[in-house]
């Protein structure tokens, strides 16, 4: 089929592999890459502190998630990694989830706009905000 479309097209016009066009894109190419910014507490008389942060999310194909999202905090200029998160990206909604089953449920919750992740953080089945996360997207050099 490629060939007789190929053949169809007019003199001086190339012609472009079908296959190649016919793939979906990848839904979570947008958001894979390298953030930062900060995040903020919630809960005053909770351990919690304010932290500038850096997370690397990436693809990782498991039975629970697609995405692996790695945290870090920055201290005196250092990262300091902080754990990996397991996530799901749905790119029509824009809305990238991470559920961290520790001692505690921890449901953490991002929606992208443009090359900004806002998040939030919440404890006890949804029962406490815990952190607000704004971070923007580096560019890779």
């Amino acid at each position: 089929m490629r060939f007789l479309l190929c053949s169809l097209l007019s003199a001086g016009l190339a012609c472009v592999s079908l296959s190649a066009q016919s793939k979906p894109a990848n839904s979570s190419a947008e958001i894979l890459g390298t953030w930062e910014g900060e995040s903020k507490c919630t809960v005053p008389s909770s351990p919690c502190r304010d932290e500038h942060v850096v997370y690397e999310i990436a693809e990782e194909k498991t039975a629970t998630a697609t995405l692996k999202m790695d945290g870090y905090k920055i201290v005196n200029g250092e990262r300091q990694f902080m754990g990996t998160l397991r996530c799901n990206y749905n790119a029509s909604s824009k809305n990238l989830s991470c559920t961290f089953r520790g001692k505690e449920y921890d449901d953490w919750e991002y929606t992208l706009s443009g090359d900004t992740l806002q998040g939030t953080l919440t404890t006890d089945s949804g029962k406490t905000l815990y952190r607000k996360i704004t971070i923007k997207k580096k560019l890779a050099k």
